[in-house]
């Protein structure tokens, strides 16, 4: 097995002017935040847009968050591989722009149709930022630098979860629901301006690939043959799957489960506080010990804590006390949260010269796993923490066993 990469730089990037990781950390963490924005900011406007645009089902208004992710997914696939070819910072401007003028679209929609047509507009355009971010790091970093760099992007990135729900419910309480878009197109207006004006194209001419079925036939045979990158995604994948489960559910583990009522966002929001400590903490370990060890005993250290908060539940017929939980999920939330800052950066470490395409497979294949089993996973919620608990164990194990796959290849390790 080869070294791991322990270098900061990739080659030549120095050479194109980077900004100094004080000022590009926030902008990738802000680039990054606007898919979580465009949804948990949502949350608190559901009722209100069902009821203005007159939804057929109150369960209709559900369609406000999944069209952004239909959006989404079409968007990831585009925006990877036309960064290859045009650069990263044309596709990520391209991207917010179309993203604003979804918000313009829901910002003035008549009808709940209409309003749809505006939020799969967002997703697709939000997916630029969310994907060609990747690459843009890839571009000017490998290794345990890389990682360290996007662990302390997502340690500032999951501070939106924990606010966005309530940044939603302060504008309403002051406007209406068409108010949330209108912040929407600020704040990506912000992010495009910073983004023009301060960031250096990372990707030179010289290297970028022709947007043809042809290149791309090549680019992604080149991401899907690749050991160390498909079993890195498929880790990834597995991590996210319970984690899904526990976002689905949440509202009905602690207002039904646990009845805390109004309190539910300041649990939701601590939680999520603790996970971008760990990240950050991932970020000053992976300089140490690499990558590849910390996810290993991560995933395995979720696998335990999971495997005996799970036993302890027998004890309450599902349903520890809430102290109990909360200690449980501080625990394997800190362990997935060393596995979320790696595992994306080992599966793109190969893929240097292919990194717009590697970054939109790696992004849609990670979510064609995860979102799936995490579905299913919630909807198998019986008012016990039996099937959560058991997740985070079983795609413990599961992450762990695809890590050893993965490090078998050998690649994760060469210099791009």
């Amino acid at each position: 097995m080869r070294p791991e990469v322990t270098g900061g730089e990739s080659p030549g990037a120095a050479a194109r002017g980077m900004l100094s990781s004080r000022e590009f950390i926030p902008l990738i963490a802000l680039l990054m935040s606007l898919v979580a924005l465009s949804i948990d900011a949502m949350l608190p406007a559901l009722p209100a847009i069902g009821s203005d645009l007159g939804a057929a089902q109150r369960n209709d208004a559900q369609l406000v968050v999944t069209s952004l992710f239909l959006g989404l997914g079409f968007g990831q696939l585009l925006f990877g591989p036309l960064s290859d070819f045009i650069g990263r910072k044309p596709a990520i401007c391209a991207g917010l722009a179309m993203f604003m003028a979804g918000c313009i679209v829901s910002v003035f929609a008549p009808t709940f149709e209409s309003m749809l047509a505006g939020r799969v507009l967002q997703g697709v355009g939000v997916a630029a930022p969310r994907v060609v971010t990747m690459a843009l790091v890839r571009d000017q970093y490998e290794g345990r630098r890389m990682a360290r760099i996007m662990s302390f992007a997502m340690a500032v990135f999951i501070l939106v979860p924990a606010i966005a729900p309530a940044l939603g419910q302060g504008i309403m309480w002051i406007a209406d629901w068409r108010a949330i878009f209108v912040t929407f197109f600020a704040i990506a207006v912000i992010a495009f301006a910073w983004l023009a004006i301060r960031q250096p194209e990372t990707l030179p001419a010289a290297r970028r690939i022709p947007f043809s079925p042809r290149a791309l036939g090549r680019s992604a045979l080149k991401v899907l043959s690749n050991r160390a990158a498909m079993g890195y995604t498929i880790a990834a994948g597995f991590s996210f799957s319970p984690f899904i489960a526990y976002l689905s559910t949440a509202q009905q583990i602690f207002q039904d489960g646990y009845g805390v009522g109004a309190l539910f966002p300041l649990y939701f929001g601590g939680l999520a506080l603790a996970f971008g400590a760990a990240s950050l903490v991932n970020g000053h370990l992976v300089m140490r010990f690499g990558m590849r060890r910390l996810s290993s005993v991560a995933a395995l250290s979720v696998a335990l804590i999971s495997f005996v908060s799970w036993a302890g539940a027998f004890a309450f017929d599902g349903v520890p006390p809430l102290w109990m939980f909360i200690a449980s999920l501080l625990l394997i939330f800190a362990a997935v949260a060393l596995l979320f800052g790696n595992l994306n950066s080992l599966a793109m470490q190969p893929l240097g010269d292919v990194a717009g395409v590697g970054a939109a497979l790696i992004a849609c294949l990670s979510t064609l796993v995860s979102v799936p089993l995490g579905g299913f996973i919630g909807l198998r919620f019986d008012g016990t923490l039996y099937a959560l608990l058991a997740s985070f164990s079983l795609f413990g194990v599961g992450t762990f066993l695809a890590v050893r796959w993965a490090s078998r290849g050998g690649d994760a390790s060469a210099p791009a």
